[in-house]
């Protein structure tokens, strides 16, 4: 294991004398430095049986660099004949790169930390907003059984329900969070079995049908779009049956084409009353939220009335329909 030559960068790097340094043992150059247990267990013991050894990683002392980390590999070259063979070996000094690594590892470790304590409140005011909701709810029920006021009444009712709608939404997506994109008809039809268990009653039974084609929408829109719903089903259920006839029906369809699509809220109901003085545009509560909603997903709003009952249609673009309605 004595010195036979060295490319210059060996000499530079380690501050080793070229001129003395030929024929002097390589445990015994700069002072002793390459004297390492391992490395001359592995050049000493191991290379006679294994002539060729790669990637061997250890740490070492450099008088102008400070400690360093270097990969050795090791290879035996034969000349042939009755010289005997030399060891050839070639250092590689991955400090810098295995300080980038462990300086990623270390950010890749707070950045999960970070996200693990945000999914964890994240998770806390999920589970305060769900039990605020629930809270504010039974307030205006409690609210609305007490008051004498019919219009009161009805007014906190309406609040009430609202409220409720939001819960469902807010709940729906707690379940399916993370997601990037909703599912379209597994979310409505979740949304109006929630509707149809908190505001139809027993005595009024009134069939709540989803009609979605295969689709999905990003997550962020699914807010707007469920609580779009829960509003017209809600009106619906509230206007459009003045009378029990049993074949009672709200449908809910759902198209997408590419980047565009229709929601259509439907009822077999009595329609709007003719006769009755028209509304200014937007004047009900529930008409501005339904616009202002739509307005966020970039879409439109159209109401068709008749005897056989309402369709309001919110889209996005204006396409051909293959979906019918529940009139």
């Amino acid at each position: 294991m004595r010195l036979i030559a060295a490319n210059s960068a060996f000499f530079q790097t380690f501050e080793i004398d070229p001129e003395t340094s030929h024929g002097v043992g390589l445990f015994d150059l700069d002072e002793q430095q390459w004297d390492i247990p391992v490395l001359r267990n592995l050049l000493t013991v191991t290379m006679p049986d294994q002539p060729q050894i790669s990637a061997f990683e250890f740490d070492r002392d450099v008088a102008s660099l400070g400690r360093r980390t270097l990969v050795m590999s090791a290879s035996t070259v034969a000349y042939g004949g009755s010289s005997p063979p030399n060891t050839l070996l070639a250092f590689r000094d991955v400090t810098e790169a295995r300080h980038a690594t462990a300086e990623k590892q270390a950010l890749l470790e707070r950045t999960e930390k970070l996200l693990d304590q945000q999914r964890i409140l994240f998770d806390e005011m999920q589970h305060r907003v769900a039990n605020s909701l629930q809270i504010i709810a039974s307030i205006l029920l409690l609210k609305a059984r007490a008051v004498t006021s019919e219009d009161s009444r009805r007014h906190l009712e309406d609040a009430h329900r609202r409220v409720m709608s939001v819960a469902t939404v807010q709940n729906y997506l707690h379940l399916t969070d993370g997601v990037e994109e909703i599912e379209v008809a597994a979310y409505l039809r979740k949304l109006c079995e929630g509707l149809a268990k908190s505001i139809v009653l027993d005595s009024r039974p009134i069939i709540i049908d989803v009609n979605a084609t295969e689709s999905a929408i990003p997550s962020r829109s699914a807010v707007s779009l469920g609580l779009i719903v829960t509003e017209l089903v809600i009106n619906a259920i509230k206007y459009a049956f003045p009378v029990h006839t049993g074949s009672e029906r709200v449908l809910v369809s759902f198209e997408m084409q590419e980047a565009d699509w229709r929601l259509v809220v439907s009822d077999n109901g009595v329609g709007k009353n003719a006769t009755a003085k028209p509304a200014e545009p937007g004047s009900g509560l529930g008409s501005l939220i339904i616009e202002a909603l739509a307005k966020q997903l970039d879409a439109r709003v159209q109401t068709v009335s008749s005897d056989k009952g309402m369709s309001v249609t919110v889209a996005h673009t204006t396409f051909h329909s293959s979906t019918s309605t529940a009139a």
